[in-house]
């Protein structure tokens, strides 16, 4: 008995291979834990263009303006494992002291555009701001975030610089877990913003 395959599972044999790879991240980020909180939103609500969480809780503005510093470090290992990134978010995080200058801005773009890929696009923006509550992050202090999100705002605007300010984060009440970070629900906002920031 000879066994003939028709056109149709022809074509499906072709079509499903043996095994599928999965889609890998295109989008690289850098910032800090604020940066995590969008991240693990982001990947639970089953986002797929950006990198998931990779350890950047504390890594505010001066942790990336050395490009050979621990924080590009980790953010390299990231870029072995999925390919440098096309795309990158720059989240500007800050400690209430010293603060972010706009230099200081300046020069983790220039950083980012040195680890990603080639031609790849910046997005930037600020620490997520808090409507209901301004002054409610102690560790950027009471116009920390607003200040963020100018200096993101600036860069937006700076010609020169060539990155995207797609808009603020926000977390309103219910929303945050210690004043400044989100709790499961803020992750999920979080998360849903980015979404509708970038895809």
């Amino acid at each position: 008995m000879q066994l003939t395959l028709t056109p149709f599972l022809l074509g499906l044999a072709a079509a499903t291979p043996a095994k599928r790879q999965a889609r890998q991240p295109s989008m690289g980020f850098v910032g800090c834990s604020m940066s995590e909180n969008v991240a693990q939103g982001y990947i639970a609500i089953g986002g797929k263009h950006m990198w998931g969480p990779y350890g950047t809780g504390g890594l505010v503005v001066q942790s990336w303006t050395s490009t050979n510093s621990a924080s590009w470090g980790k953010f390299d290992q990231q870029a072995a494992k999925y390919g440098k990134p096309t795309e990158v978010w720059v989240q500007i995080c800050i400690f209430q002291n010293p603060g972010a200058t706009y230099a200081e801005v300046k020069q983790l773009v220039a950083n980012a555009r040195q680890h990603a890929a080639p031609g790849a696009k910046i997005w930037i923006t600020g620490q997520p701001v808090y409507p209901d509550n301004p002054t409610s992050c102690f560790l950027a202090g009471p116009q920390g975030p607003q200040l963020t999100v100018d200096l993101a705002k600036q860069a937006g605007a700076d010609a020169a610089l060539n990155v995207t300010y797609p808009g603020e984060f926000k977390l309103l009440k219910g929303e945050v877990q210690d004043g400044c970070h989100a709790n499961t629900a803020g992750q999920k906002s979080l998360g849903q913003q980015a979404i509708a920031f970038w895809g």
